[in-house]
């Protein structure tokens, strides 16, 4: 596997190099993926909260119903985001960041996470910690959890897809295009039509760029972020609910997102990836999520 990076295990070979195939065209979309109608949704409210002093920063996702997947007209869309379904989304709080070195060092200090992962020579502090398992992730979320007596979780793919969205239809939050003033990716390599630009070959400090309209930061590029699911190789026979779906592909989990490494096809709402549960690498975060009780 090439480390520039992996979409590993995301499609085989053949195909990922048939989906390279041709120069992407410089240029702008045009339509801003807003939903004209929030539908049975609406606006978070933004602020974010803390449930202890090293706890990472939440944010309240509003609950509402949104389509999950990619269209068939979307370009460098993947098969594995199919079929399209509607899904509906009780509400819950995410984490507004990545989980930072600065928060991961407080649960290895605190006792409750044994891993003490490398930042690459790239700083720790605010960056995402890398270097982090799925297996990890747990570690963490079962130490915010005892620490809060609340239940920390990673989110489930269909609550990621739909925070990330916040309201949207297009190919990104930002709409239909994104460019690495907007995220931190592989600039020279940007999504069909889009702006390319500078590719910093590493992660940023969280939060260096603009929240998305739900009040989330970096959920696209950065790190991918490990979610509950099991793999599947497409959606058929995948809840509706927007609960994890946990049978499949057990020994492996999904990654959404997208990470400084990737291309802008790979940082899209939509688009999936996948690695076994104990892998850790450099392209590899996480972001927490708990419900919420509604008023």
């Amino acid at each position: 596997m090439q480390e520039i990076e992996g979409q590993r295990h995301i499609v085989p070979i053949l195909l990922l190099a048939l989906c390279f195939i041709g120069l992407p065209r410089l240029g702008v979309g045009s339509d801003d993926g807003k939903l004209a109608n929030m539908a049975d949704s609406e606006l978070a409210n933004t602020t974010a909260f803390l449930d202890c002093t090293e706890c990472p920063a939440m944010v309240t996702i509003p609950a509402g119903s949104f389509v999950m997947g990619s269209p068939t007209e979307e370009p460098q869309r993947s098969w594995n985001e199919q079929p399209q379904r509607t899904v509906t989304v009780v509400a819950f709080a995410l984490s507004q960041t990545a989980v930072t070195f600065a928060q991961w060092d407080a649960c290895r200090l605190d006792g409750g996470c044994s891993h003490d992962p490398d930042d690459n020579d790239w700083g720790r502090g605010d960056r995402p910690v890398i270097n982090v398992s799925w297996e990890d992730a747990q570690d963490y979320v079962a130490w915010l959890s005892d620490k809060t007596g609340l239940e920390y979780r990673l989110p489930s793919e269909a609550e990621w897809e739909y925070a990330a969205r916040a309201g949207t239809t297009g190919r990104f939050s930002t709409g239909d295009c994104i460019g690495p003033t907007q995220a931190n990716f592989q600039g020279g390599a940007p999504a069909t039509d889009c702006p390319g630009g500078e590719f910093r070959r590493q992660t940023l400090p969280v939060a260096s760029f603009s929240a998305n309209d739900w009040g989330l930061h970096d959920m696209h590029g950065n790190v991918w972020e490990w979610v509950e699911d099991c793999w599947n190789w497409n959606y058929f026979g995948a809840p509706v609910d927007g609960s994890a779906w946990l049978e499949g592909d057990c020994a492996n989990a999904v990654l959404r997102g997208g990470s400084w490494a990737m291309g802008g096809r790979s940082i899209r709402s939509a688009s999936r990836g996948f690695d076994q549960k104990d892998v850790r690498t450099r392209f590899r975060g996480f972001r927490v999520a708990r419900s919420v009780e509604v008023q």
